[in-house]
């Protein structure tokens, strides 16, 4: 649902804006969100990002938290709402998304979402937990580059969970994150999701992994 030329994954996306509503509907409750064109999930709530919220374990109830590729924002929200006392950075290169993930989170009064851009999130800040469905088209290059230096911010303890198709690549991801020292297992698979839980580098190393 973008002009020719423009991605989800484009800074500037050139697609003409369109917005819309849709709904996120959740056992723990629902959130009604504005969207756009050349945003990822443009008319309808992604399938992966969905199963994500439905399967993910509970965030930390505080600290830093990140969502990963926040675009619109189903999954910041989520977990601002799941998590009050926490502190959600809802990050994405795309202009668009993260003026789209503001309003959001405006409109559903949760303060304690920060949007910006991937260079703007402090440097000292590590996360708890790390949320994402990943920009997998970006390439295999570039998506690995992005994994190893968010996943290089989880505290000790901290954990990413991650939302992946088989037919995009969840499986060699799986084995490629695990044989850097990120072990990852396979939480749950719906519909040929892979939902991955991916443990910090620091707890492998001190488990001798």
């Amino acid at each position: 649902m973008t002009a020719p030329g423009s991605h989800y994954f484009d800074e500037d996306p050139t697609a003409p804006s369109a917005p819309r509503d849709v709904t996120l509907l959740l056992p723990d409750g629902s959130l009604t969100l504005t969207t756009d064109r050349g945003v990822f999930g443009y008319d309808r709530i992604d399938a992966g990002t969905k199963l994500l919220l439905l399967k993910a374990p509970a965030p930390p109830a505080t600290g830093d938290v990140l969502d990963l590729g926040c675009g619109y924002g189903p999954i910041a929200l989520t977990l601002a709402r799941r998590a009050p006392g926490a502190t959600v950075w809802a990050v994405d290169v795309n202009e668009r998304a993260r003026g789209l993930c503001a309003a959001n989170a405006a409109r559903n009064e949760l303060t304690n979402v920060r949007v910006c851009a991937p260079d703007d999130v402090p440097p000292d800040v590590r996360f708890a937990a790390i949320w994402s469905n990943p920009a997998i088209r970006i390439g295999k290059s570039a998506l690995h580059e992005m994994l190893l230096r968010w996943l290089g911010r989880l505290v000790p303890g901290g954990e990413a969970v991650l939302v992946v198709h088989k037919h995009l690549g969840s499986d060699s991801l799986q084995t490629w994150l695990t044989n850097r020292n990120l072990p990852a297992i396979r939480l749950a698979s719906s519909a040929g999701y892979r939902i991955l839980r991916v443990a910090s580098a620091i707890d492998a190393a001190s488990d001798g992994l």
